[in-house]
């Protein structure tokens, strides 16, 4: 770069040509100073104006050199051929071009370039070096090239030979996958016609030979939108299960982009990739509802709709997958949440199942923006619902009041809006009475999801419990039994926590309750049935008595911590809502006195606390729920698939750890069982309340216990963002407060947490609360920045001038408070230490700071009084001779002289040290001089 070029200034005006020389200096001069940026926005305003081509050819060649300082490799190679195009023997343009080619990975291109180089100056080392070492990876890379050809086909015909042993092919297989995921390895398979032989070898129909081909296809696919739409998503994965569902999210991430690593050297294009997310939603949906696919596949299929159409975030304005799924397969996954598994000729599902269809029909529906979209799907819900009930099939009947169940279970609205059609009740009811064992499950199981609502409770309870009890008495398959029993036990706490609205006679619900925790403790019942004990137990623990009975039962609690602990993760919303309702932990709304006595007043109904659901009782059941063990069971509870976790789910767990921590003494136990783990994925997902409670847990436990045992590893810097989410004004003081000590402690352990988080910009947060009126918020936030201030970022937000960061601090070192004055001034010290320019500084924000340094120095709790001496050393050693002058003719002198003359006191040796060690800088300035001894 600095070449410079013969300008003739024949044939073009005087001006154009100085102009274009003055850019190209300036160019120059900027590459030299390394202003990179600059020499390449003069480089490229001269090549706009100059017209002789040798000295365009010379700026081209310098802006080559910039590019590949940029490391810009492609406009660099660009350049340098635009420079060459004109002097086909530039030897600075082609060297040039060979280092962006072999940074590209074209060493075959780049060798070229080299060798005419060597050619035109045949005794330069550096092109020699150049020469020899790009021959040498040429040759390896051929090498390994003509190697992996071989191997990759020698493979397939071992796949394919039939005489082939099981040991040989296993081993080709498993040496196709591995290659597959090396994005050199995978390049070779499509190059060898790789996609056809593996649908060659699904089309074989045996088990273990789909299973290779289809997870080398996830391997070739992922991060690579070229080879997805060359063919390998027409594969027909229909008949393929688990490793399949895995390719599906590969193929799905590389053309949404999901995928955001880099492969290869050069990014390959697909012009539009909706086609191929259109085909993949249809296999999908084709899966969801066929009867080839196993239990597990269809879960899967689930799984990844449930994952991949509904928008990440509302704010996203495209939802066109999701209306893309409704139209096109809403009714298929209808027919997956009508299931009977008791019927002939229904598909094959997992315990599982049906459940993550109606969270999918949830999650559709929430993603809906307009009332005419979510009208069209409750139409395209009722047409279905009413095709199938109207053929006068008892089948269909029983499958489409299964479907109504699964929908109850996701958008309820619709679920309910059913339920209200004209007999779809009644029917209900009426199958209640049925002779057939599965009418009568089915049609209880039916009831128990429509009486969410109060009204259809009223409905039942007229009108459905007389046939539930003789359900309950007549039958003898224990299956439907319990089913009737727990819709009673629903229709019971149908008032909820509300004691005046029991609905049925003292002491019914305990009976039923007693029952439940009967048959839940009962191994020889199977996993489903007992499950429904569960669900019965999270309606009537709403009943402060039946609370009290269920944590003194501890083989109840134990059993259903072991079932929660189960592979069945059907059962989670049903144990979070008992652990709710026995640590009172649900949203509970203020109620004003004086509304109470105007609802009395105006005779309206005024919701009863239970006497058992008083703080003291609460207390008890909390301790004896983690005596039980409930921390390990909720701690398993949080890895459950988050498609069966739902938001809801997720925050009622939140909500039962901070029932579990209000007591500092429990926390540690929460910790050892691994809860400060668990607790971190619910922080960072779910609804808002729930990650609000879920950092406050955080918070409370990062305040008084070792991080590194609380939080393991890595985990420590994931607390960081949930505890500054809770800085936010918005929050309760409680929650500023606790995330204040919880980062206090956080960063007065490592510099790496410290610079996490200034990071995650809680320093302006922390400095707000520093102006707190709360006085507990304001110690907490001067606390949480005095262990921050060793920080360099933070030191240099002090250094800045034009704020009054370092005048709030010195003022809180006059407040009376003694725990605060000890964090303003512990921060005070170390920062003065650590930038000696805020010592000067320190003079100017404020006239107060020497009678406030006096104080310090004065005060009678020692630690306060060490650190006000520290900070007079540190200004007496800033450097600046007048303010150590200026410390010495005051008053300051006397102080020093009185506690350092102070008999040596272990109690205050830190504060008389301090005041010595003062005294010997001053001397050592020359700013004092020591008695002299008397002759």
């Amino acid at each position: 770069v600095g070449d410079r070029a013969q300008i003739r200034p024949e044939g073009r005006p005087f001006k154009v040509r100085d102009s274009m020389c003055m850019l190209k200096e300036e160019g120059n001069k900027h590459f030299q100073a390394g202003d990179i940026d600059k020499a390449i926005e003069c480089y490229t305003k001269a090549i706009k104006v100059c017209q002789d081509k040798k000295v365009l050819a010379v700026i081209y060649r310098n802006r080559s050199a910039c590019y590949l300082k940029k490391e810009n490799y492609v406009n660099a190679a660009s350049d340098a051929t635009k420079a060459i195009d004109v002097d086909a023997k530039d030897i600075k343009a082609l060297y040039r071009r060979c280092q962006a080619l072999e940074k590209l990975g074209k060493l075959d291109m780049a060798f070229k370039d080299v060798q005419r180089c060597a050619t035109l100056e045949p005794k330069n080392k550096a092109f020699l070096e150049t020469l020899r070492r790009l021959g040498a990876e040429i040759q390896s890379k051929l090498k390994t090239t003509f190697s992996t050809d071989s191997r990759v086909q020698n493979m397939f015909d071992i796949l394919f030979d039939e005489e082939s042993e099981k040991d040989k092919k296993e081993k080709a297989a498993n040496n196709l996958i591995v290659l597959s995921r090396e994005d050199a390895g995978a390049e070779r398979i499509f190059q060898n016609n790789g996609v056809t032989l593996l649908l060659n070898m699904i089309e074989t129909g045996k088990p273990e030979m789909i299973l290779a081909a289809v997870r080398t296809l996830s391997g070739m696919c992922t991060g690579h939108k070229a080879r997805v739409s060359h063919g390998a998503c027409k594969v027909k994965l229909s008949e393929i299960a688990l490793a399949a569902c895995n390719l599906f999210q590969c193929i799905n991430d590389s053309l949404t982009g999901g995928d955001t690593r880099e492969y290869g050297k050069e990014a390959d294009l697909v012009m539009d990739p909706s086609k191929d997310l259109k085909t993949i939603l249809l296999s999908l949906l084709e899966m969801v509802a066929s009867k080839k696919v196993s239990g597990h596949g269809r879960d899967q299929a689930l799984n990844l709709l449930s994952k991949n159409v509904p928008r990440k975030e509302k704010k996203e304005m495209d939802h066109s997958k999701s209306l893309f799924t409704i139209d096109h397969g809403l009714k298929k996954i209808l027919k997956v949440c009508g299931q009977v598994p008791e019927l002939p000729d229904q598909l094959p599902l997992t315990e599982n199942t049906q459940l993550i269809a109606s969270v999918l029909l949830n999650k559709l529906y929430d993603d809906l923006k307009c009332d005419p979209e979510r009208n069209n799907f409750r139409d395209i819900c009722d047409e279905y619902i009413k095709y199938v009930h109207e053929t006068f099939n008892m089948d269909k009947t029983i499958h489409a009041i299964n479907c109504i169940s699964g929908l109850l279970q996701g958008p309820f609205d619709v679920g309910n809006a059913l339920v209200g059609r004209q007999g779809i009740m009644e029917m209900m009811v009426a199958l209640c009475g049925s002779e057939r064992e599965v009418d009568q499950m089915v049609a209880v199981e039916a009831l128990i999801h429509a009486s969410s609502k109060m009204s259809r409770a009223s409905f039942i309870i007229t009108n459905g419990v007389s046939l539930l009890k003789d359900i309950y008495k007549k039958t003898k398959n224990e299956k439907i039994k319990i089913r009737a029993l727990v819709g009673l036990c629903k229709l019971g706490s149908a008032g909820g926590d509300d004691y005046s609205l029991r609905q049925f006679a003292e002491g019914s619900t305990e009976k039923l309750a007693k029952q439940c925790r009967k048959w839940l403790c009962n191994p020889q019942i199977d996993t489903k049935t007992r499950k429904w004990a569960i669900e019965g137990l999270a309606y009537l623990t709403n009943d402060a008595d039946v609370k009290d009975d269920f944590v003194d039962d501890e083989p109840a609690m134990q059993a259903m911590f072991e079932l929660a602990k189960s592979r069945d993760k059907t059962i989670l919303y049903a144990v979070a809502c008992i652990l709710v309702n026995c640590t009172n932990s649900y949203e509970k709304k203020e109620i004003l006195p004086e509304l109470v006595q105007l609802a009395k007043f105006s005779k309206q109904h005024v919701p009863e606390q239970h006497p058992k659901d008083k703080k003291d009782f609460v207390d008890k059941r909390v301790k004896r729920l983690l005596k039980a063990g409930v921390t390990s069971a909720l701690v398993v509870m949080v890895k459950a698939e988050n498609i069966i976790l739902t938001d809801q789910t997720k925050e009622m767990l939140a909500r039962v750890f901070l029932a579990l921590s209000e007591d500092p003494r429990d926390r540690g136990t929460i910790v050892a069982q691994g809860g400060g783990k668990a607790l971190i994925p619910l922080a960072l997902e779910g609804t808002e309340a729930g990650k609000v409670k879920a950092s406050h847990v955080i918070a409370k436990i990062a305040a008084i216990s070792n991080p590194e045992i609380a939080f393991p590893g890595e985990r420590v810097y994931e607390v960081i963002r949930p505890l500054v989410n809770l800085l936010h004004t918005d929050r309760e003081g409680m929650q500023n407060y606790e995330a204040l000590r919880g980062l206090t402690n956080l960063a007065g352990f490592s510099e790496k947490l410290r610079v996490k988080i200034v990071k995650e910009k809680a320093l302006s947060e922390i400095e707000n609360y520093m102006f707190e009126e709360n006085e507990q918020i304001r110690l907490a936030a001067t606390e949480c920045m005095c262990n921050l201030v060793t920080c360099k970022e933070v030191q240099d937000r002090y250094l800045e001038d034009g704020n009054d960061k370092l005048k709030l601090l010195v003022l809180l070192c006059g407040e009376d408070d003694d725990k605060l004055q000890i964090a303003a001034a512990g921060a005070l010290a170390m920062i003065t230490a650590a930038q000696k320019k805020l010592c000067t500084k320190m003079t100017l924000v404020t006239s107060q700071w020497l009678e406030i340094l006096q104080r310090l120095c004065l005060h009678s709790n020692v630690q306060v009084q060490h650190r006000g001496l520290v900070i007079v050393y540190n200004m007496l050693n800033s450097d600046n001779s007048d303010l150590a002058k200026k410390l010495i003719e005051s008053e300051l002198l006397e102080i020093l002289s009185v506690v350092g003359r102070a008999e040596d006191n272990p109690k205050r040796q830190e504060a008389i040290d301090a005041a010595r060690t003062c005294l010997v800088k001053a001397m050592d300035l020359g700013l004092i001089k020591p008695f002299a001894s008397p002759s």
